[in-house]
């Protein structure tokens, strides 16, 4: 095995060993670079970079390399996107949209208002965020082609909703933060969270419905030539048998992920395997609308953040948030290096586990009033989820992959990128200003 264990006894080899951390770092940040100048997946160019610098140079076996590969996620996306392939190629989508477009009677613009609504309900009585946006982002994404509004802007006003639900303490992240914060003696913040998400996800969904065309849509909704208008008025066919069929498993693949605690990729399989079998779909066709592409990015970026976490490299984050930190900065800090981390790391698995009881011992070293605490435990949350629409992160993959192929993936990856990576900004900022200026907490 070609690695540092068995260079020659250098200078350079033991640079490598000791700088592990520091070689991941730079290595995923340069990864991210190209992936963006190159328009290559990032998802394949981590599990080649993983190779170098876990197996070449530190020696890390294969074996614990694969371990690190989130077969969960994998299913997850894979069986979900199978199931709404079947719904898209038999027509079902299709129809759902043209029903939403009817009710909202031709008001084009109130529709990502209200599937932001609908996101944080469905996320907050228990599915969270991730599966949240895995049930809606396919046919939302296919509406919003069908009535004209940006895709883009779809994607982040939704998904904000879905990410405004995700500290619920009935939802996953709830559960996992609120069980961090219970190990460190704090027991009332849960509901404290969930509002203050809400609130925060509120104002950054406005945000991206002003910026990227969400006032224009109001412009249309007189317009007669306006998609909207038009299939508002259209006599729509009722659904056939194999619909209805499609609407009754996704039906229940909803009710069972949200009351029965259902796996989501398992039983979408199960799910699309029945539909397949009862010729309601054709399922080359649905294989074939997976998007393969944003499933591997967003798996194999996951191999190479379990590779930092373990030789070192997200803890050099930590370290530099520390030395950088004063009272009145901490916030702002802290809700940056959450942010930026949380855009291609998992907000649940890294950020609240790692960040979190670091809170008390960050302030302590600063010399900060303990009072500022809980602002900046909600700091460090809401900073965190906020960036989780880059597409390094599940929430925001699902919906570049439950685009349908008539959206550009390339342009929608790249402002999702650019909008997950300012998030780590304008979160930073927002929080600073919200529990170190005004002081809310």
């Amino acid at each position: 095995m070609f690695s540092v264990r068995f260079l020659a006894d250098t200078g350079f080899a033991h640079f490598l060993a000791n700088n592990m951390d520091v070689i991941s770092l730079l290595l995923l940040v340069v990864a991210i670079i190209i992936s963006i100048w190159k328009n290559t997946n990032l998802g394949t160019l981590s599990l080649g970079l993983a190779l170098i610098v876990g197996y070449f140079i530190g020696g890390v076996p294969i074996k614990t390399l694969i371990a690190g590969y989130p077969t969960s996620l994998l299913i997850m996306l894979a069986g979900v996107t199978f199931l709404f392939g079947i719904a898209q190629t038999n027509g079902t989508l299709e129809k759902i949209t043209t029903y939403t477009v009817k009710s909202a009677k031709g008001n084009v613009a109130v529709i990502p208002i209200v599937l932001f609504f609908l996101a944080f309900a469905v996320s907050s009585i228990g599915p969270g965020q991730i599966s949240t946006a895995a049930l809606l982002a396919a046919p939302v994404m296919v509406l919003a082609t069908e009535v004209g509004i940006p895709p883009l802007l779809m994607a982040l006003v939704v998904g904000n909703g879905a990410q405004a639900g995700a500290m619920s303490p009935l939802a996953q992240n709830g559960i996992v933060g609120n069980s961090v914060l219970a190990q460190m003696g704090i027991h009332d913040m849960a509901m404290t969270l969930w509002l203050n998400m809400l609130i925060v996800h509120i104002l950054v969904a406005a945000l991206a419905y002003f910026l990227f065309g969400g006032m224009k849509l109001w412009k249309k909704r007189n317009d007669v030539n306006s998609p909207a208008l038009v299939l508002a008025k259209i006599h729509v066919e009722p659904f056939n048998n194999q619909q209805r069929w499609t609407l009754g498993a996704i039906a229940f693949l909803v009710i069972g992920v949200v009351f029965f605690n259902l796996d989501i990729g398992f039983t979408s399989f199960l799910l699309g395997s029945i539909l397949i079998l009862m010729k309601c779909g054709d399922e080359k066709a649905a294989f074939k609308s997976m998007p393969w592409g944003a499933i591997m990015l967003v798996t194999g970026v996951s191999v190479m953040v379990s590779l930092m976490s373990k030789i070192g490299g997200m803890n050099l984050f930590a370290e530099i948030m520390s030395n950088f930190s004063t009272p009145f900065t901490a916030n702002l800090v802290v809700g940056f290096f959450s942010g930026i981390v949380s855009a291609y790391a998992s907000t649940s698995g890294v950020i609240m586990p790692a960040f979190l009881p670091m809170a008390p011992l960050l302030l302590e070293k600063i010399g900060a009033n303990p009072a500022a605490l809980p602002g900046l435990i909600t700091t460090i949350v809401v900073a965190g989820h906020l960036t989780d629409m880059s597409p390094l992160s599940t929430t925001g993959a699902v919906f570049i992959s439950g685009a349908p192929d008539s959206v550009d993936s390339k342009p929608l990856f790249k402002g999702m990128m650019i909008w997950g990576l300012s998030m780590s900004v304008v979160g930073a900022v927002l929080c600073w200003f919200l529990y170190t200026v005004l002081g809310i907490l």
